[in-house]
């Protein structure tokens, strides 16, 4: 008895030792300038973080020259089949001719995931522009650790789930929530200004046990922000506010204290992709 109990012990120590694994995820990235200057914020405070870069969006080119000068953060693609602003507009990196399935009559994607559907869009096109999205990152010369899936749309069915998970194979590229990962939701409906203590609140409540992924759609309430309205029926009010609330939070002493507190181990793609390597992916269920 005496035996089983030190094993115990010994067993429940090694729990409480393991460190808690925190991927801290910026979305969105090249989206727009008012973006980009949100990810330096988050990058001077040297905080860990996975960047998923729109490479189909006109300030992409931005965010790749601030990421070459931080070679030490794990970039990503955000594939990219929608356009969701009002007035602010983007289409395929393919070219609306090459792919005309996907876009519009005045060649811009789709804004939400009911419209992109109903137009009946081809799979062959889909890996097309898909492939040129890479192909767009990789030729910039960054490091591409892993790619994900701006609003859920190229996953959203499962031949287009399965073509992702080839492309990725074929590049050598992570997929984000394929490494076990378990997402911490509660922050993005969240009003803007409680969005640093809710934060901090999801920081203390983390267990060891599992890698976690929070996901943050970082930004500044500039003018730009401002003027942007998503089109989706679930897009939020005022969205300036709620991404300037969520760069608030995430650079904040105290939600980077309540990880210290829980003893977080922050890690990003690169680090899984590294442990696991592409092999180790597993489909997340449905």
């Amino acid at each position: 008895m005496k035996k089983i109990l030190a094993l115990l012990t010994a067993v429940s120590t090694m729990a409480l030792a393991q460190p808690v694994e925190v991927l801290l995820r910026c979305d969105d990235i090249g989206m727009c300038h008012t973006v980009n200057i949100a990810l330096m914020r988050v990058l001077e405070k040297k905080i860990p973080v996975s960047t998923s870069v729109m490479f189909a969006c006109p300030w992409y080119q931005e965010a790749v020259e601030i990421l070459r000068a931080h070679p030490e953060v794990s970039v990503g693609v955000h594939l990219t089949l929608n356009a969701e602003w009002k007035n602010y507009r983007w289409g395929p990196v393919a070219g609306r001719t090459a792919v005309p399935s996907l876009v519009d009559s005045l060649g811009y994607f789709f804004p939400s995931r009911d419209r992109f559907f109903a137009h009946h869009p081809a799979l062959n096109e889909v890996e097309t522009e898909l492939r040129a999205q890479i192909d767009r990152a990789v030729g910039t010369g960054l490091r591409i650790d892993y790619v994900d899936y701006h609003m859920g749309t190229a996953v959203d069915r499962p031949d287009f789930r399965a073509l992702v998970e080839r492309l990725a194979r074929e590049y050598r590229l992570g997929i984000s929530r394929y490494f076990g990962e378990v997402d911490v939701e509660g922050l993005y409906g969240t009003s803007p200004g409680s969005k640093p203590d809710t934060l901090v609140a999801l920081a203390r409540g983390l267990k060891a046990g599992q890698t976690r992924l929070m996901v943050f759609h970082i930004g500044l309430q500039t003018p730009e922000m401002d003027a942007l309205v998503d089109l989706n029926s679930f897009g939020l009010q005022e969205m300036s506010k709620h991404r300037q609330g969520e760069l608030t939070a995430l650079t904040s002493e105290r939600f980077l204290a309540a990880l210290n507190e829980v003893g977080a181990k922050l890690i990003t793609y690169r680090d899984l992709k590294e442990k696991m390597g592409v092999e180790g992916m597993k489909r997340p269920s449905e």
